[in-house]
């Protein structure tokens, strides 16, 4: 196997740790890149030491500083970016020049040096199309540029645009489409992430509040998986290709809420809350997404293989140790 020099930008995130983790298990050398604005250094704190990672805390917008790493390395996984759905709502300007000005940068700073790059790009790609399941040359229908709502969808389209831009020119880029990635060590429920929601408050014996009428279903999908279809991007066959990478098995909301409220043994109520109550008015949801993996498959040799309920029980079993909000659990 070929030992490569790889930039991680978002390493501190949580599938970017999970990245960083596992391409140094696999014998690369890894520079992680990361402003701690949403990721935390504790999701690396395994590796923090190890003898083939270097950590940064710098922003990808240090056009200088993203440089200087980038001329050190082969490959780069841009990982980094502004999400959640609380910033589309309350703060559109950071989200779409946040995330159009870093995928710039990391582009225009790869091109010259014959790098490869993956771009983390999602779901959310797809809008509110919902002629499922999507394949990756599948339509984009999002709402009026005066909703908030899809101005990381927007600008997440932008990035892939610019993405097949440099493909076009000769760049070897690659753009991952995630699908609700889940798993131990997920925290940031503060950004719209409902596995770690609902789990906190199962555990907590708290409401688990379902959005809506919890009728909207996803794919949700382990980190294990996502990481393993994340790196079989590195291949040359991927390259100038776009590649879905999740379940393709839907759940809906309400369905997750009673599943873990059953795997948790929890007394936990679940309750509905209006959309607008939880980010006000004119909020717009999906009603459906599901992924067409025929090109991963066929491509990345990707296919999930941890089921839901493995997977959730994995995710609350490392709660209940780790997380500080329970008794005997550790600072996360």
């Amino acid at each position: 196997m070929t030992r490569l020099r790889i930039l991680v930008t978002g390493g501190a995130g949580f599938i970017g740790s999970n990245l960083v983790r596992s391409l140094l298990a696999k014998g690369h050398s890894v520079v992680t890149l990361d402003d701690l604005s949403t990721g935390s250094a504790q999701f690396l704190q395994d590796v923090l030491s190890h003898d083939r990672h270097t950590f940064i805390q710098e922003s990808v917008l240090n056009r200088h500083e993203l440089q200087r790493w980038m001329d050190q390395a082969e490959v780069v996984y841009h990982m980094a970016a502004v999400l959640g759905v609380k910033n589309t709502v309350d703060n559109p300007i950071k989200v779409i020049e946040g995330n159009i000005d870093g995928t710039r940068n990391v582009l225009e700073l790869a091109y010259p040096r014959g790098m490869k790059v993956i771009f983390a790009s999602t779901s959310e790609i797809y809008g509110k199309n919902t002629l499922v399941p999507f394949s990756e040359t599948s339509d984009r229908v999002y709402g009026a540029p005066s909703v908030h709502r899809w101005c990381y969808a927007t600008a997440k389209s932008l990035d892939e645009h610019m993405c097949f831009g440099y493909a076009q020119k000769g760049l070897r880029v690659t753009v991952l489409r995630y699908f609700n990635a889940y798993g131990p060590g997920q925290t940031n429920s503060q950004y719209g992430m409902v596995v770690p929601r609902f789990i906190r408050s199962a555990l907590l014996g708290t409401p688990l509040e379902v959005y809506g009428d919890g009728s909207q279903s996803r794919c949700f999908t382990y980190v294990d998986d996502t990481v393993r279809g994340t790196i079989s991007a590195m291949r040359r066959e991927a390259d100038g290709l776009a590649f879905n990478i999740g379940s393709d098995s839907p759940t809906t909301i309400l369905e997750l809420a009673r599943m873990i409220v059953q795997l948790t043994g929890s007394d936990a109520p679940i309750r509905f809350k209006h959309y607008q109550e939880a980010y006000g008015p004119g909020y717009e949801d999906m009603p459906i997404r599901i992924p067409d993996l025929t090109r991963s498959n066929s491509v990345l040799n990707f296919q999930p293989k941890v089921g839901l309920e493995e997977g959730l029980t994995k995710s609350i079993a490392w709660y209940r140790l780790n997380d500080s909000c329970f008794p005997g659990g550790k600072e996360s």
